[in-house]
């Protein structure tokens, strides 16, 4: 476990630390809707596997989750405007343009699921600074920009139930978590509705690797962003699904493998 990085506004940040001295380049870790570092990367033991592989592991709570604050300016919550301040935060914690024959330069990144679109999009806007990039759950579709915003607020002033089985899933999945600010949680869906997720419009150039459930019903299309990208590779866990996939040890063996380091134990 590290220190914060600087401040941010509405984003928290830790660097979590390999044991003795690394000479790899650092891992950026994003996290998924509704969930947050603790319950994405720390509990799941993901921390742990790449730290034990050598890797330095920079993660941040998105604005309105974990350990991060809920601003009430929905401009906060827009993907441009914590794709800016990722890329402040990774400045300030010393990473540097890649550079060839040297493997501390640049940063790998980790996504799952909004953490996935994110990365991307990161990924896309600066080249020159991201080496590789796993992404789990993934999707070229938004089903945040496809919620149904107004639905969810009648559900949860009057419990009138959701239509849409989506937008119902993520609601329940938002409300599993009793220190989530559901009103900071809608308030990001309002930013994504005015910048939803177009993965054509701009595409990473570097290797990636895509992993989904094979049951995962918001990754049926993660096919299409590996054709969009023409050199990344595509793993499905047999019988996962969404919520679950995060946890296998075969994710993160694969993770570790394609951003090169040794496999954790166990």
């Amino acid at each position: 476990m590290g220190a914060g990085i600087g401040t941010f506004p509405a984003l928290h940040s830790e660097v979590h630390e390999p044991e003795g001295r690394s000479t790899l380049r650092p891992v950026l870790a994003l996290h998924g809707f509704a969930s947050s570092t603790e319950m994405n990367w720390q509990s799941t033991g993901w921390i742990s596997a790449l730290t034990g592989a050598g890797r330095r592991v920079i993660t941040v709570d998105l604005p309105g989750h974990g350990r991060s604050g809920a601003p009430e300016e929905r401009e906060n919550y827009a993907p441009s405007r914590i794709r800016a301040q990722l890329l402040e935060l990774l400045s300030a914690a010393g990473v540097r343009p890649l550079a060839d024959g040297d493997a501390s330069s640049g940063v790998d990144v980790v996504g799952y699921s909004l953490g996935s679109r994110l990365a991307w999009e990161l990924g896309a806007a600066a080249p020159e600074l991201v080496h590789r990039m796993v992404l789990g759950g993934p999707g070229a579709g938004d089903p945040l920009a496809d919620f149904d915003l107004d639905g969810a607020r009648q559900f949860l002033a009057n419990g009138t139930p959701l239509a849409d089985p989506v937008s119902a899933d993520l609601l329940r999945m938002a409300q599993l978590v009793p220190s989530n600010n559901l009103d900071a949680l809608l308030t990001l869906v309002e930013a994504i509705k005015e910048e939803p997720f177009s993965p054509e419009a701009a595409v990473p150039p570097m290797p990636l690797l895509l992993v989904a459930g094979e049951l995962d019903e918001l990754a049926v299309s993660a096919p299409q962003l590996a054709a969009l990208n023409g050199q990344a590779d595509l793993l499905l866990l047999p019988g996962r699904r969404h919520a679950n996939a995060v946890t296998s040890r075969a994710f993160k063996n694969a993770a570790v493998d394609f951003l090169g380091g040794a496999k954790p134990a166990g």
